[in-house]
C-alpha cells in the first residue's frame, strides 16, 4: 500500500498555504510534518483525510480498494470528548462510530495509561487525559493511515513515550504515520516534510 501526493496546492481564505506539494508514503513509513504557524500542516492533514479539497493536484492510495479517507484516521486539536459520558462511554461510541475492529474498550485505556478512569465522566478529565482518549481511538478501530495533529500537545513525559511506542508498534505491523508538530520526536525511519509559507494556523 503506498499513499501518494502529487502537486498539491491549497488555499485557504483566498491565501495560497502550499504550492506543488508531492510525497509518497509507503507501509511502515512516517512522515513529521513542521513548519511555523499557518504553514499550512493541519491544512495538508485535512487535505489527506478528505476534509478539504486541493486547489490544484491529487492524493491516492495504491494497493487498496479504499479511498485515502476511509482509511485513515485523524486526531486533530479537539478532543472530541463528550463530558456527560464516562471515559469508557466515549471510547465505546467512538469505536461504534468509527467500525471497530481493534483491541476491547478496556484494553485500549489501559494502553494509554487512563484504565483506572473508565467511569469517570469525560468533564473531569485534565487536557493531557483526554487526549489520551482521544488517541485510545486509533486502538480500537484501527485504519492504517494514522493523520496526527500536534500528537504531543498536552501529553506529560510518560504519555509522550506511550505514544512513540504506539506509533513504533503502527509502523512494525505496516501502518503509516503523518504528524504535523512543532516539537519533532523520535520516530523510526520518519522523514521530514517542511512547510515554509503562511500566517494563520
Amino acid at each position: 500500500m503506498r499513499l501518494v501526493a502529487e502537486g498539491l496546492t491549497c488555499i485557504r481564505g483566498g491565501r495560497s498555504l502550499f504550492r506543488g506539494l508531492s510525497f509518497g508514503l509507503s507501509s511502515g513509513e512516517a512522515i513529521l510534518v513542521t513548519g511555523p504557524n499557518g504553514a499550512g500542516k493541519t491544512s495538508l492533514l485535512r487535505l489527506i483525510v478528505e476534509l478539504l479539497a486541493p486547489a490544484e493536484g491529487r492524493i491516492a492510495l495504491e494497493g487498496s480498494e479504499h479511498t485515502v479517507g476511509e482509511a485513515s484516521h485523524f486526531v486533530g486539536h479537539l478532543d472530541a470528548v463528550k463530558g456527560a459520558l464516562t471515559v469508557a462511554e466515549n471510547l465505546g461510541f467512538g469505536q461504534v462510530l468509527l467500525g471497530g475492529g481493534g483491541i476491547a474498550v478496556e484494553a485500549a485505556l489501559a494502553r494509554l495509561g487512563i484504565g483506572a478512569l473508565k467511569d469517570l465522566p469525560g468533564q473531569v478529565l485534565s487536557a493531557g487525559q483526554r487526549r489520551r482518549l482521544a488517541l485510545a481511538r486509533l486502538l480500537v478501530a484501527p485504519r492504517p493511515i494514522w493523520l496526527l495533529d500536534e500528537p504531543m500537545t498536552a501529553l506529560d513525559s510518560a504519555g509522550q513515550q506511550t505514544l512513540i511506542r504506539l506509533m513504533r508498534e503502527h509502523q512494525a505491523s505496516g501502518g503509516m504515520i503523518i504528524a504535523a508538530t512543532h516539537a519533532k520526536f523520535d520516530l523510526e525511519g520518519a522523514r521530514e516534510v517542511s512547510l515554509t509559507s503562511g500566517d494563520a494556523a
